[in-house]
């Protein structure tokens, strides 16, 4: 069966992680997917942290420092970049661009990728999709220079990847680069208001529990 969720907010996951570290639990803290992980009686639990909440690679998480963290969504068309000091945006821009073909909806990489035809609308629609990833990248560029990130907030479809990463304009972290963040939510088209949704996801906490669990029984939910 599949595991249930709760959702926390900052102060109510802070609460949890000092209850799990005052247990006798052997508390597993993932970076990558910002998430402590545990076993009780054989069965498998988690708690993926807020954003908000600093974790490092060496598993040090410190609950009391203000952590800054850029955010970038990407999907054909459209992207989105944003500046966050814990919970308050410092800045934000959207970016878009000519790239779906209007009659089928379709990105331009991705009919390219079934039909490879090249026509002149076609490569208009490239361009402006080139046009759009240097635009981004050079913000990218500008934020890094002015704020040292704890982590990069990511979304981008695999297949538009390689576009982000190979613009003219370079991009400001590799594509493997350890403090990437990829949010664990389906991305819609990423104008500003679908960007502070996705901000709103990750400053929660979220308690991974097997589904036979109550959570009544959980001595960690208690304040």
């Amino acid at each position: 069966m599949e595991p249930k969720s709760k959702f926390l907010n900052r102060e109510q996951t802070v609460q949890v992680v000092k209850n799990l570290k005052s247990a006798d639990l052997n508390l597993e803290y993932d970076f990558e997917k910002h998430r402590f992980n545990w076993e009780e009686q054989g069965r498998a639990f988690g708690l993926r942290l807020p954003i908000t909440v600093f974790g490092n690679e060496e598993g040090q998480v410190d609950l009391e420092r203000v952590v800054t963290y850029i955010m970038l969504l990407v999907q054909s068309g459209s992207a989105s970049v944003g500046v966050f000091k814990h919970e308050e945006c410092l800045s934000h821009k959207v970016f878009g661009s000519y790239m779906v073909r209007k009659k089928q909806g379709k990105s331009q990489i991705k009919h390219l990728k079934t039909k490879g035809k090249s026509r002149a609308g076609s490569r208009m629609r490239l361009a402006s999709g080139a046009e759009m990833f240097e635009n981004v990248n050079e913000r990218l560029q500008r934020h890094f220079s002015e704020h040292e990130f704890d982590r990069i907030a990511f979304s981008c479809s695999k297949i538009l990847l390689p576009f982000l990463f190979s613009a003219k304009a370079e991009t400001p972290f590799d594509k493997k680069e350890p403090k990437i963040y990829k949010i664990p939510k389906h991305l819609h088209q990423p104008n500003f208001q679908v960007m502070l949704g996705m901000q709103r996801f990750i400053n929660q906490g979220e308690l991974i529990l097997p589904s036979e669990v109550e959570e009544e029984d959980l001595f960690y939910l208690r304040s």
